[in-house]
């Protein structure tokens, strides 16, 4: 971090009073755009049945096309609306939100960083969005069945509207961001702050972590466990072993480049006796 903050300040023109008035006009942009996107988030949720595809996956769990939710105050279904709107406009802001910090942050980058990182935004992405699709039409109707049977003998079920969509929100937005593991590995080895030889090192401590995480994410039988998280989460780690070496390959490979060029030859000294000399 320290190199990077060196770096930063060798490269940057502007002095730090103005590096902060950017970053001020950076965050309220992100901020309007966290509002707008709330605002059109809103009409979705209202509009275009935002909640009716939330809980669609917990009628195929409790296998009835009538299934509702409750709610224990007036004024629920509202606030409820809009926490969804909240979500919803993150997201769509979330675009705009990382232009300002790629900008904000660019100047201070090499161009071979700039290489590996711009990429990995359009990756993170696809994977955050095959982290969602795997958690709702896999992981959520699953779980909502082992929730279904567990203790039904002694207590009787009314799922409540507020809880019920955060913990679906919350289950989806989770899978999406645990995918996002291969741009975070592809980011800080184009930082320089990781190697394939430590990712290959903790090989058995991401195991591990990971089938703790996954035991947490999807409550369940083994089977259903290990197909539906872990093995997915195995596969991202080795994939991104694979990204940081090929990263840390042509960081190598331009640094010999570099090297065997050499600094640039010295023009030779002038004659005695000429102009220059004299």
């Amino acid at each position: 971090m320290g190199e990077f903050s060196d770096r930063a300040r060798r490269r940057g023109e502007m002095p730090f009073l103005d590096h902060l008035e950017e970053l001020r006009w950076r965050i309220l942009w992100s901020l309007l755009a966290v509002v707008l996107g709330t605002v059109i988030g809103f009409i979705f949720v209202y509009y275009f049945g935002v909640m009716e595809l939330l809980i669609r996956p917990m009628r195929v769990a409790y296998d009835d096309p009538n299934f509702r939710l409750i709610y224990l105050s007036p004024a629920d279904p509202f606030f409820v609306t809009l926490k969804l709107a909240v979500v919803v406009g993150v997201l769509l802001a979330f675009p705009i939100i990382v232009y300002h910090i790629w900008s904000f942050l660019s100047p201070a980058l090499e161009k071979n960083e700039k290489r590996a990182i711009v990429p990995a935004l359009y990756l993170g992405f696809l994977l955050f969005c095959a982290g969602v699709a795997l958690a709702y039409f896999v992981a959520l109707p699953l779980t909502m069945k082992f929730f279904q049977n567990f203790q039904a003998e002694f207590l009787e079920e009314q799922l409540e509207q507020a809880k019920t969509l955060a913990f679906i929100t919350k289950l989806l937005i989770g899978f999406g961001v645990i995918f996002e593991l291969p741009v975070v590995v592809m980011i800080l080895s184009a930082l320089g702050l990781v190697t394939p030889e430590f990712l290959q090192s903790k090989r058995r401590h991401a195991m591990v972590l990971i089938t703790v995480l996954a035991s947490f994410l999807t409550p369940g039988d083994v089977i259903t466990l290990t197909i539906m998280l872990m093995v997915p989460l195995f596969f991202l780690y080795e994939f991104s072993i694979f990204l940081s070496k090929m990263i840390w390959n042509r960081k190598r490979a331009s640094e010999k480049e570099e090297a065997s060029s050499g600094p640039p030859e010295a023009p030779p000294d002038p004659p005695e006796g000429s102009v220059e000399a004299e």
